[in-house]
């Protein structure tokens, strides 16, 4: 992970209680997972649930990249004393790995 510090409030700033709420949500999916395979579920439900937590968790990195790309994406190119080549870049590398996911 980066550990960058950066002036300006991240991009998620105004949807952050929403993004936190997403994610105990997500958080209380896995806690389920857990459960269903200490019970030993059918394979198939258990693998059905494990899909619908990975589309959670997608959607939360989707509205974290559009809040990015947004907020600070746009902000950055407003500031001409940094290369916008090096946050491009960034943005880019962590659409891959979104793919990759």
């Amino acid at each position: 992970m980066d550990d960058q510090t950066h002036a300006e409030p991240p991009g998620y700033i105004q949807n952050k209680d929403d993004q936190l709420k997403r994610l105990r949500r997500i958080e209380g999916q896995v806690r389920g997972l857990q459960r269903m395979v200490e019970e030993e579920k059918y394979c198939i439900d258990i693998l059905t649930q494990v899909s619908a937590a990975t589309r959670a968790l997608e959607s939360v990195a989707l509205s974290l990249l559009d809040d990015h790309l947004r907020h600070c994406m746009v902000h950055f190119a407003q500031d001409a004393q940094h290369s916008h080549e090096d946050k491009v870049a960034e943005a880019s590398a962590a659409i891959a790995r979104l793919v990759r996911s």
